[in-house]
């Protein structure tokens, strides 16, 4: 999509935890003149640092005289660092939500166990169904 000489592009940025309680963050596809990463102890420290290097990236391509891509991100999360950045997010209540046994889903997000892709479609259409809930809301 091309708007007021710039390229807009999606971009699908995919967080992970590591064992050790990092974070690391990237973005899967490839774009003209650059990649995006961000590291840190935590997934906002992660987008944080990628945010930063996107901003630097920018400015650098516009000193030699290009039109950066913009992009519009979407974020995706293993459990871990999902529940990690939405800390606010009580785990147990969520599970239930989605009809996951919660003592279960304190594992897949403790990393003692790996959730299936039926799991994660359940957890996220839990999510979805609380984002609707709360962008309903008014006080």
């Amino acid at each position: 999509m091309e708007y007021n000489n710039f390229t807009l592009m999606k971009a699908n940025i995919v967080f992970e935890m590591a064992k050790d309680g990092g974070c690391s963050c990237f973005m899967q596809e490839d774009v003209p003149d650059f990649g995006l990463f961000g590291y840190g102890n935590s997934p906002q420290e992660a987008k944080a640092d990628m945010l930063q290097a996107y901003e630097e990236i920018k400015e650098v391509l516009r000193e030699e005289g290009k039109v950066p891509t913009e992009l519009d991100f979407v974020y995706h999360y293993d459990m871990k660092s999902f529940f990690e950045y939405f800390d606010f997010l009580n785990i147990s209540k969520v599970a239930e939500k989605a009809g996951i046994n919660p003592s279960l889903m304190r594992k897949y997000t403790s990393g003692v166990a790996n959730a299936g892709e039926g799991q994660y479609l359940k957890l996220q259409k839990a999510i979805h169904s609380i984002a609707k809930e709360l962008a309903a809301t008014n006080f």
